[in-house]
C-alpha cells in the first residue's frame, strides 16, 4: 500500500544525443548483449556526465569509458565510442578521478568531438548495465535525450 508513495529513482542520459537501440550498436560485443542490457546513444555534446549518484569505479588509462556505482549498487559502464580505445586516450579529458563521488549531472569527461570525427571514428556510446544489484530496472523509450536530464532507466 505504501509503495505507492516511494519516488521512483533514475538514471538519466550521460551525453546529449539520438537514443539508438543496443541491438543496432556496429559491435557485437554490444549488440549481443554480452556485456549487458542497455541503450546506445549518438552524441551531439562534448561532456560525459554522471547518470546517477555515485562513485566513479573506473576510467581506464585509455580513457574511453566511465563505470560509475550508484549509490543503491547498480553498477554501469559508459563506453564512449566504439573504436576509441585505440587511440590510447588522445581525444579524451577526464573531468574526475577514479574514487570520487559525484553527483547526477556532474561532467566526468569531455571529448574532443572534431579529432574522433577526423579520424572517421564513431562516437556512439554504449550504456551497459553491468550490475542491476537486484533493482527492477525499466529501460523507458526515449528518441532523443539531454545529458544529466532525460530518464533512461528508472526503478
Amino acid at each position: 500500500m505504501f509503495n505507492i508513495l516511494k519516488k521512483k529513482k533514475t538514471i538519466v542520459a550521460p551525453v546529449s544525443g539520438q537514443v539508438i537501440p543496443l541491438s543496432d550498436v556496429k559491435d557485437e560485443v554490444f549488440s549481443s548483449g554480452m556485456m549487458g542490457d542497455g541503450i546506445a546513444i549518438q552524441p551531439t555534446d562534448d561532456i560525459f556526465v554522471a547518470p546517477c549518484d555515485g562513485e566513479i569505479v573506473l576510467i581506464p588509462e585509455t580513457k574511453h569509458a566511465f563505470g560509475i556505482k550508484s549509490t543503491d549498487g547498480i553498477e554501469l559502464l559508459i563506453h564512449i565510442g566504439l573504436d576509441t580505445v585505440m587511440k590510447k586516450g588522445q581525444g579524451f579529458q577526464p573531468l574526475v578521478k577514479v574514487g570520487d563521488k559525484v553527483k547526477k549531472g556532474t561532467p566526468v569527461i569531455k571529448v574532443d568531438v572534431e579529432f574522433f570525427h577526423q579520424e572517421g571514428i564513431s562516437l556512439v556510446t554504449p550504456v551497459i548495465i553491468l550490475n542491476d544489484n537486484g533493482k527492477s530496472l525499466k529501460k523507458l523509450s526515449v528518441e532523443n535525450c539531454q545529458s544529466g536530464t532525460t530518464t533512461m532507466i528508472e526503478y
